[in-house]
């Protein structure tokens, strides 16, 4: 995220630098970050875990599961080839349809998390970050970052999207 921030600066994007930068320290801090990831697991903990969820919001939990899956795939494909040139001719090719996707993964998420919280502020951070170019920067750069946070982000949804018929949680 600190490359992301310096390549917004670079075109004179502050505010979009300073965003990167702030989401960077957040994840340097080490375990001053796992204060923000336990305020997250408490929040949907309580606002999500132990009530009902509709059929439609763990409908739209299961579809984000597959575009996540599907943004990995494209990552993956991005950071397998060698040569810089490979690399844009990729860039160029599929970044819409990954832009698309994160924009779908998003949308989904949001009609999921309905409740305000930290849960839901954090999607709504990378629904912005999304919309101002994060995706097109990680791209740029080839960066591991992106793929890296979506891993983290699918395991967290899948590890906590199974439901059974009372509601309650179950491992999938």
């Amino acid at each position: 995220m600190n490359r992301v921030s310096e390549l917004r600066a670079s075109r004179g994007d502050y505010e979009g630098s300073q965003r990167a930068k702030s989401i960077a320290n957040k994840l340097e801090r080490g375990l001053g970050l796992y204060k923000e990831i336990w305020s997250i697991g408490w929040d949907y903990l309580r606002n999500y875990a132990w009530t009902d969820i509709d059929i439609s919001s763990s409908m739209e939990m299961f579809r984000s599961v597959s575009d996540l899956n599907q943004i990995l795939k494209d990552l993956n494909e991005l950071t397998q080839l060698k040569s810089g040139k490979e690399r844009t001719d990729w860039v160029l090719r599929n970044y819409q349809k990954v832009l698309l996707r994160c924009k779908s993964l998003f949308g989904k998420l949001l009609q999921v998390f309905v409740r305000s919280g930290p849960l839901r502020d954090l999607v709504l951070t990378l629904q912005i970050e999304t919309q101002g170019d994060l995706v097109r920067d990680c791209l740029e750069l080839g960066s591991n970052d992106l793929k890296g946070l979506i891993q983290v982000f699918n395991d967290l949804v899948v590890q906590f999207s199974g439901r059974n018929n009372n509601g309650r949680g179950s491992d999938l």
